[in-house]
C-alpha cells in the first residue's frame, strides 16, 4: 500500500477499468482529491455502490477540491435532483438521479445546457443512463473483501478508456518514484499537437516534470502511403526521446534525468533543468549562445553510434535525415504559408520547379557527413544551468525528433533561432567560433563546403518553419507563431543572398516577390 492507495490485481477486469483498494476514510478522501485533478470542463463522472459503501465521502471530498473549498457544505443532492458549485476552472454540478424514472426527465431539468461548460458528478445514473454522455468515467464503489476497508473499480466508456489508462499509468509512475504528493502544475504548451508538460513540486520545493507524450496518431496518407510524420521522420512515441536522452547524458551533456518512465503509455517523470534562458531582453546572451555552439562542436566531432538502447531488449535507430524528408518539409511552403500568408496559390509548374531546385541542393548535403541533428536546438530548447561547469550549463531538452544529418543544421537552427532576432554580427562571430573550433580538432575540416551547407539548410529551415507558423496558425488556432514570420522572412533573405542557392532565389523572386522582391523592385537604399 502507498499513501493509502493499493493496486488490486486486474487479470479479470479489462483494460479500460482500474481496480484500487481504500483501506478507510482517508484514503478514500485522499483517491478522490487525486482523481479531481484529471477532471476538466465537459467530464461526467458516474458513481454508485451500496450503502455504507463511501458515496458520500468520495462525492464530497472530491466537489470540495474542484470547488478549491476544503471547508464546503456538500449535501447530498437526493430531493433538489442537482447542486450546482462554481469552480475555479468551470461549474461542479452534483446530481443524484434516484427519484428519476427516466432520461426523458433531463430534458426538462435543462441537463445539457447545465453541464455543457461543467464537470458532472451523477449518483444513480442507471435510472437515466439513456440520455447520459456515453464518454465518462464511471467508479463503482463497495466493501472490500473480508469488510475491511471498500474498493473503487473505474472504469472508462468511450472516449474516457484511453484517459482513464493514462490517468492510472500516471499514478503508477508517481507512486513508483516517489512524487505521488507532489502538486501538479501546467506548463505552457509548446509548438506541438501531442505533448504537454507538467511541473510537479514536492512539499520540500524540490520539483521534476512529468513529460506527457502519448503516441501519435497516425495521420492519413499523403505520399505513397505514408502521412506526413513518417515522411518527416518525426518521433512517433517516447522511445526516441529516452535514447537520445541516454545518449546525450552518456556523452557528458545536461539531458534531463530520467527518474521513470511508462513507454506504453508515453509517460516520463524527469529532471527539472530549470527555467533560466539563453536569452534575455535584448536577445540572445552571448556568451551563452557561444557555449551552445561550443557543444555543437563536441557534439560533431565525436564518433557516434546510429542505433541507443530504450530499455532492455528495445533499440532505437535514429532515422536518416534523407531527401524525402527535407523536401515535404520545404513543401509546407507551398501548402500553408503560400495560401494562408501570402494569399495565393502556386501554379502546378511553379511547385514542380521549385520541388527540382530544392532537390538540386540538397543532393549536395546528402552526399556531405551526418552526425545526430537535434533538430531542434535553438532558445525554446536550451536552458541555461549557471550551478555546473563547462559545457554542462547548458541544458538540453526537446530532442525526440533527432534525426541522421549534416553537422550544419543545428548550428542554424541556432544562429538564426525561429523565436528571437540573432544579430548577423553574432550569428557571423559564432559561425567562425564553429569552424576554428571543429579545424582544431580535425585538420580536415572543410570550412568552404560547411558554409555553403549551412546556407542551404538555413533556407531549407526558414521555408519549412514559414509553413510550419502559418499551419499553427490556420489549422491548430495558434496564432501568436504568426509574430516571427517577419524574422524568419528576413533569415531566407539573408539565406539566399549565398551563391550555392542562386536558383532558387531566382525563383523566390519570380513566385515570391512579395517575400523576397526582385532587385530591381526594391527600394533604394539610403
Amino acid at each position: 500500500m502507498v499513501n493509502g492507495l493499493a493496486l488490486m490485481s486486474e487479470q479479470d477486469v479489462s483494460q479500460a477499468a482500474w481496480i484500487v483498494t481504500l483501506p478507510d476514510h482517508e484514503a478514500t478522501e485522499d483517491f478522490a482529491r487525486k482523481l479531481a485533478e484529471e477532471l476538466k470542463a465537459g467530464d461526467l463522472v458516474t458513481l454508485s455502490g451500496g450503502l455504507g459503501s463511501g458515496k458520500t465521502t468520495f462525492a464530497r471530498a472530491l466537489v470540495r477540491t474542484l470547488a478549491n473549498e476544503p471547508e464546503l457544505e456538500v449535501p447530498s443532492p437526493t430531493f433538489t435532483l442537482m447542486q450546482v458549485y462554481d469552480g475555479p476552472l468551470c461549474p461542479i454540478v452534483h446530481a443524484d438521479f434516484y427519484r428519476l424514472s427516466g432520461g426523458y426527465e433531463l430534458v426538462e431539468l435543462g441537463w445539457e445546457e447545465m453541464t455543457e461548460n461543467a464537470i458532472a458528478l451523477v449518483e444513480w445514473p442507471e435510472r437515466a443512463e439513456d440520455a447520459l454522455n456515453p464518454d465518462h468515467l464511471d467508479i463503482r464503489l463497495d466493501f472490500a473483501p473480508g469488510g475491511q476497508g471498500r474498493v473503487a473499480m473505474l472504469t472508462g466508456t468511450g472516449a474516457f478508456a484511453s484517459r482513464l489508462q493514462r490517468i492510472k499509468a500516471f499514478r503508477n509512475l508517481v507512486d513508483r518514484c516517489g512524487w505521488s504528493e507532489a502538486v501538479r502544475l501546467p506548463m505552457p504548451s509548446d509548438a506541438s499537437v501531442i505533448r504537454s508538460y507538467e511541473r510537479l513540486i514536492k512539499m520540500n520545493g524540490e520539483t521534476a516534470l512529468l513529460m506527457i507524450s502519448p503516441p501519435r496518431p497516425v495521420g492519413p496518407p499523403v505520399r505513397r502511403g505514408k502521412p506526413y510524420t513518417t515522411i518527416a521522420k518525426l518521433a512517433e512515441t517516447v522511445h526516441a526521446f529516452v535514447a537520445m536522452d541516454k545518449g546525450l547524458r552518456a556523452l557528458g551533456f545536461s539531458a534531463p534525468y530520467i527518474y521513470g518512465e511508462d513507454l506504453d503509455a508515453g509517460l516520463l517523470l524527469i529532471e527539472d533543468l530549470g527555467a533560466d534562458p539563453v536569452v534575455d531582453e535584448n536577445g540572445p546572451i552571448p556568451e551563452r549562445y557561444a557555449e551552445a555552439t561550443r557543444l555543437l562542436v563536441k557534439l560533431h566531432s565525436t564518433e557516434l553510434p546510429q542505433v541507443l538502447p530504450v530499455a532492455d531488449g528495445v533499440e532505437h535507430e535514429i532515422p536518416p535525415y534523407d531527401l524525402e524528408a527535407m523536401l515535404i518539409e520545404v513543401e509546407l511552403l507551398a501548402d500553408w504559408y503560400v495560401p494562408h500568408i501570402i494569399g495565393t496559390q502556386l501554379s502546378g509548374s511553379a511547385r514542380a520547379e521549385f520541388l527540382n531546385l530544392w532537390t538540386e541542393a540538397l543532393n549536395e548535403i546528402l552526399a556531405g557527413p551526418a552526425t545526430w541533428t537535434l533538430r531542434d536546438y535553438h532558445s525554446p530548447n536550451l536552458i541555461w544551468m549557471s550551478e555546473r561547469e563547462g559545457l554542462q550549463r547548458v541544458g538540453l531538452i526537446d530532442f525526440q525528433d533527432a534525426v541522421l544529418g549534416s553537422p550544419a543544421y543545428d548550428v542554424a537552427s541556432l544562429l538564426q533561432d525561429a523565436r528571437v532576432t540573432v544579430p548577423a554580427e553574432l550569428e557571423l562571430k559564432l559561425i567562425g567560433l564553429y569552424a576554428r573550433d571543429r579545424k582544431a580538432l580535425d585538420p580536415a575540416f572543410d570550412v568552404s563546403a560547411f558554409a555553403r551547407a549551412y546556407a542551404i539548410l538555413a533556407a531549407q529551415r526558414a521555408t519549412k518553419i514559414l509553413g510550419i507558423f502559418a499551419r499553427l496558425d490556420r489549422r491548430d488556432g495558434k496564432p501568436h507563431y504568426l509574430k516571427h514570420l517577419p524574422r524568419i522572412e528576413a533569415y531566407l533573405t539573408r539565406n539566399l543572398a549565398h551563391p550555392a542557392l542562386a536558383k532558387l532565389k531566382v525563383w523566390y523572386e519570380s513566385y515570391l516577390p512579395r517575400l523576397i522582391p526582385l532587385e530591381d523592385d526594391a527600394p533604394p537604399s539610403a
